[in-house]
């Protein structure tokens, strides 16, 4: 019998790995600020760091060095929580299509 993978031990595998070689998203907090961290595109400089409650971003550089200092920008369509909800539908969509195991 094969062995169910759920979505969240496809994260906290994924959270093993360094930050700039994660492949998914994941929550940081600071001074109570939480974030959800994009992780880069093979293009970008940097990656964003996502208000988890607010259509808000800043690099994640920024993020880090400054926590919840760090300056934020607005964002048309997209919070922490929008990232995290469109991350953990495509992993379960892969995994109803046979690509976990």
């Amino acid at each position: 019998m094969t062995r169910l993978i759920d979505i969240d031990e496809i994260f906290r595998s994924d959270r093993d790995n360094p930050p700039d070689e994660r492949s998914l998203p994941w929550e940081e907090t600071r001074n109570g600020i939480t974030v959800v961290v994009e992780p880069k595109p093979h293009w970008a400089e940097d990656m964003r760091a996502f208000r988890l409650d607010a259509r808000e971003y800043c690099r994640y550089a920024d993020w880090t060095a400054h926590g919840a200092r760090a300056r934020f920008f607005g964002h048309i369509d997209t919070s922490g929580g929008d990232v995290m909800m469109k991350a953990r539908a495509m992993i379960a969509r892969e995994i109803a299509d046979s690509l976990w195991d």
